[in-house]
C-alpha cells in the first residue's frame, strides 16, 4: 500500500537556524497522525512542507506516491512550476490556526468559492455540496452569516467545511484550536473526530493531548526539529521511552 505521506530525511533551515533535522515518517491512507511537542520544535514547519508552502532543503517528501513540489530527472530534483504545485494542492486540504475566511462572503459563499474558481464547478453543484458540508459541521443555520457574525469556533468549522469542499484525499490541521476560547474547542474537535471516523487521512499538529490520545492512530513527538519518539497513543502516553518525552508529558498533562 502506498503511503499517503512519506518523509525521507527532510531538512529545512532559515539562514543559520536548522528547523527540521532529517524527518522520517510514513502516514498510511485513512490514518490519523498527530504531531506533538513543545512550541518551536518544527511541527508546523513540517506540516507546511507537506503541501509545499515551505520548500524542503534536503530529503524527499511525497503525497500518495508523488513527490511534493519537485520532479525527478535522473539523480536531480527540479522544482515544479507554480501552476503544477497548485494542482498538487487541490488534493490536500489545510486548516490553519487562524481561520482566513473571506470577510466579505457568507459562510456558504466561503465554502463554495474554491470549487467554482479552481475546479470550474457550476454554482449549483458547489452550493449543494457547501450546504451539505455546513450541515455536517453543525452550521446549516449559519449559511447566510458573515465571518464577523460567527464565533471563533464557528469560523473554524466553516474553514474545515471549506477545505473539505475540494474533496481532498488528505487533510492537514495546524493547531486548529489554539486560537479559540476554551469553551469553543470541543465543537471543532467533534468535527475532527467525525472526519477521523469517516476514514479521512489526517495529519494534525496539536496541543490537545486528549484528542491525540483518543483519536489518533499514531503520535509522533518532535523536539528541536527531530523525531524523538513515535508510536501508538497508549504506548507514547503511558510508557514513554525517552526522558525528553517523559519531561514533556509531565508538564502538559
Amino acid at each position: 500500500m502506498t503511503a499517503m505521506v512519506k518523509a525521507e530525511g527532510v531538512h529545512k533551515s532559515y539562514g543559520a537556524a536548522h528547523i527540521l533535522r532529517g524527518i522520517d515518517l510514513e502516514v498510511a491512507p485513512r490514518e490519523v497522525f498527530c504531531l506533538v511537542g513543545p512550541s518551536g520544535s518544527g511541527k508546523s514547519t513540517f506540516l507546511r512542507c507537506i503541501n509545499h508552502l515551505e520548500r524542503v532543503d534536503g530529503g524527499r517528501l511525497s503525497v500518495d506516491g508523488d513527490l511534493v513540489g519537485y520532479r525527478q530527472k535522473g539523480d536531480k530534483l527540479y522544482e515544479l512550476k507554480d501552476s503544477e504545485v497548485a494542482a498538487q494542492r487541490r488534493d490536500i486540504g489545510m486548516v490553519f490556526q487562524r481561520f482566513n475566511l473571506f470577510p466579505h462572503m457568507t459562510a456558504l459563499a466561503n465554502v463554495m468559492e474554491a470549487p467554482i474558481q479552481v475546479k470550474g464547478e457550476s454554482k449549483s453543484v458547489a452550493r449543494e455540496r457547501a450546504e451539505r458540508l455546513l450541515d455536517r459541521v453543525g452550521l446549516a443555520d449559519k449559511a447566510g452569516n458573515y465571518p464577523s457574525q460567527l464565533s471563533g469556533g464557528q469560523q473554524q468549522r466553516v474553514a474545515i467545511a471549506r477545505a473539505l469542499a475540494m474533496e481532498p484525499k488528505l487533510m492537514l490541521f495546524d493547531e486548529p484550536t489554539s486560537a479559540l476560547d476554551p469553551e469553543l474547542v470541543g465543537d471543532v474537535l467533534d468535527v475532527m473526530r467525525d472526519l477521523a471516523e469517516s476514514g479521512m487521512t489526517m495529519v494534525v499538529v496539536t496541543h490537545e493531548m486528549g484528542f491525540a490520545r483518543e483519536v489518533s492512530d499514531t503520535v509522533l513527538f518532535m523536539d528541536h526539529g527531530a523525531v524523538v519518539e513515535t508510536g501508538k497513543p497508549d504506548q507514547l502516553f503511558d510508557k514513554p521511552e525517552t526522558e525528553r518525552l517523559q519531561q514533556f508529558l509531565s508538564q502538559v498533562l
